[in-house]
């Protein structure tokens, strides 16, 4: 009897994996960083509102320097909890340095 339906192991695209459109449209993007970044300054600088200045200085700040992390409730020992979370960051960098190598060929 034959399986039918339903997810089977090492199906699908693996998690994470990037298509080439969505590589090609990152590329596209990043031809209009500067003109962007520009507009973001220039709002930050001359626009009325203040909540669109912070906005845009938020935004050119994240850019420049990433975003903060976010505050975390731990009930654990925090010990354990802090090296794992090293140990997953330095794993995502390694991933976000692996990926751009790969889309920069």
């Amino acid at each position: 009897m034959s399986y039918h339906g339903g997810k089977r192991d090492g199906s699908g695209r693996p998690v994470g994996a990037r298509t080439k459109a969505n590589a090609e449209l990152r590329a596209l993007a990043k031809e209009y960083t500067p003109e962007a970044l520009a507009t973001l300054v220039q709002v930050m600088r001359t626009s009325e509102s203040d909540a669109a200045r912070v906005t845009a200085a938020n935004s050119v700040l994240d850019r420049g320097y990433g975003k903060p992390p976010q505050a975390l409730e731990h009930t654990g020992d925090i010990t354990l909890s802090i090296a794992n979370s090293i140990a997953l960051i330095r794993q995502r960098e390694e991933r976000e340095e692996q990926e751009e190598q790969r889309y920069a060929s």
